[in-house]
């Protein structure tokens, strides 16, 4: 009698366990962005989604948000921080407020090419600045490649007299404020959702852009002439509240964070394919030029711009900028 009752709860306790085990919801992670889904940020964030929901079924669900329709640029930050979304990956001039020196990032012609970026950020002062805004609740996750930026206008851009007096949309950094002062041009702060219409309506002139989100967003259908400067860095920081990270079971918080080093991976190896896609998608639209600068042009514009660098080195540390144009030597 004993023993049968002994079975009977065993398997009462067993059925009941497995009844919360199935009852038990899975982690909701919203990831909210603000490009379009065939963007490098756009293909990174679906990859990331598939691969969590398929080595953590039931455990974890991605809800990705496209196009600012969660957030735009000017909210994601708080949201992050109010908990309202989990991952966001804003482009690392959003940074200047919570670490000054990952302004490193904004500073005018400082890398060479993408190759030097991806040395940097892999070698320790890179790695660093993911951790440096742990006390403000920002853990970084990693660094997703969108590519160079072009410059776009209104008429063409061979030399730096040619920036005069424009207005360039910027993000809110005052590095690239500066940037555009050095220019004797105009920086006009926007979020990305109205930069179409921006350039269209002629609130501003120019802009500067990855040839990936000059495409997605169209802004060659409203810009005669994009010169292809290569003249900075636009990439993201994938990042997470710490907080909701850190509070995270450490199995799934150990496989999250394997899948993110994957995708990153997988981002940062076709960003340039999906630039040179898009810029040959342009060229075939007919509906902007492209325009080589000679060597001697763009060292002219290196040049006009570079006093940006002094003016920020104490902000983001004098040796910092060495490693970064070491970056480019190796």
């Amino acid at each position: 009698m004993l023993k049968t009752t002994a079975k009977v709860l065993a398997c009462a306790v067993s059925l009941s366990l497995a009844g919360l085990a199935t009852a038990a919801e899975p982690i909701v992670i919203k990831f909210s962005h603000v490009v379009a889904e065939h963007t490098p940020k756009g293909q990174g964030a679906l990859l990331f989604k598939k691969l969590a929901e398929e080595r953590l079924p039931g455990q974890v669900e991605v809800d990705v948000y496209p196009n600012s329709s969660l957030f735009g640029d000017g909210k994601e930050m708080e949201a992050l921080l109010l908990g309202d979304v989990q991952l966001i990956a804003p482009s690392l001039a959003k940074f200047e407020h919570y670490s000054k020196p990952i302004q490193i990032y904004d500073l005018p012609f400082l890398f060479d090419d993408i190759a030097a970026v991806d040395r940097f950020q892999k070698g320790p002062v890179g790695q660093e600045l993911l951790t440096s805004m742990e006390d403000k609740g920002i853990t970084g996750l990693g660094y997703w490649h969108n590519g160079m930026k072009q410059l776009s206008a209104n008429k063409p851009l061979h030399v730096p007299k040619d920036a005069r007096g424009l207005k360039f949309r910027v993000q809110a950094s005052a590095v690239l404020d500066e940037q555009f002062k050095a220019l004797r041009a105009n920086p006009r702060k926007m979020s990305f959702a109205e930069v179409y219409q921006g350039l269209q309506t002629g609130v501003v002139n120019g802009a500067e852009n990855p040839y990936s989100n000059i495409y997605s967003q169209k802004m060659h259908e409203v810009q005669k002439y994009i010169t292809e400067s290569n003249h900075g860095l636009l990439d993201y920081m994938v990042i997470t509240n710490t907080k909701f990270w850190n509070g995270l079971p450490e199995d799934i918080r150990t496989e999250l964070r394997s899948i993110m080093d994957e995708v990153t991976t997988e981002v940062n190896l076709h960003a340039e394919e999906i630039n040179q896609r898009d810029k040959q998608s342009i060229i075939d639209s007919g509906k902007s030029e492209i325009i080589t600068l000679t060597k001697e042009e763009r060292d002219q514009w290196r040049k006009q711009v570079k006093p940006v660098w002094k003016k920020f080195e104490k902000e983001i540390g004098a040796e910092r900028i060495a490693a970064a144009e070491a970056a480019n030597e190796q």
